[in-house]
Formats: structure tokens, sequence, C-alpha cells
């Protein structure tokens, strides 16, 4: 399984990627080997505040729709638009260009609560 170690990730398999005071989210490849083929992807957060474990959109795979939850507080700044087109981007890439959302970060400190590489790993059975 793939878990870059750079990354950080929550218990409802959200992964983070924080560059300065934004943070790239997106789901993990473990969620998307489990969901299988995603068929679409619906966020309609964008301009919005979401707090900390609020949802923010969810992703639809062939034999399920699953929501999409935030791994800290902040402003979604921007939706992934390729995914409009190619929501399958998520189980290809889900690490580069299938990330869903950027979020400012309202609250650094949240993201001391987030799961290591490791950890996650360990939840997963990885």
């Amino acid at each position: 399984m793939n878990l870059p170690a750079t990354l950080h990730y929550t218990k409802d398999h959200e992964w983070i990627r924080v560059e300065g005071d934004v943070a790239y989210v997106g789901i993990t490849d473990h969620a998307q080997k489990e969901l299988g083929d995603i068929v679409y992807v619906d966020i309609d957060t964008l301009d919005k505040e979401v707090a900390r474990h609020d949802v923010f959109g969810t992703v639809e795979a062939v034999k399920t729709v699953s929501d999409l939850f935030s791994p800290i507080t902040g402003t979604v700044l921007e939706v992934n638009e390729k995914l409009a087109d190619a929501p399958e981007t998520v189980n290809s890439d889900p690490y580069g260009d299938g990330w869903m959302v950027k979020i400012s970060i309202a609250n650094p400190e949240e993201l001391a609560d987030l799961l290591s590489a490791e950890t996650y790993g360990e939840l997963v059975g990885a």
C-alpha cells in the first residue's frame, strides 16, 4: 500500500499535504481501493469554511457513496476541477493529481492531531 511519509492522515481515510498556510486534501490509496472505481466527486463547499470533521463533499463509486471529512478547520480555497471530467484520477493517482480540495489552515495546532503514515498504516493493516 502506498503511504507517503510526507503526508498526514485521518482515521476517516483522508490525507493532507501542508504547503505553507494551505493544505491539499484527498482520500488515501487504501480508501480508493476499498471504494472501487470512482465515478463522481461532488464538492459544493468552495469558498465556505468547514470545521475539522465536517463533511466537505462526497465521492461516488460504482456501488457506494462516501462522505469526505475535513481533516482541519479552514476555508475551501479551491476544488480540483480535473475531477469533474476525470474522477477516476482519484483511483490512479490519489496522492497527486487526485487531490480534491485546497483548504486554508485556520488552526495549525490541529495538525498535531493527525496520524503519521506509520500510525495510519497500522490502523488499516498495511
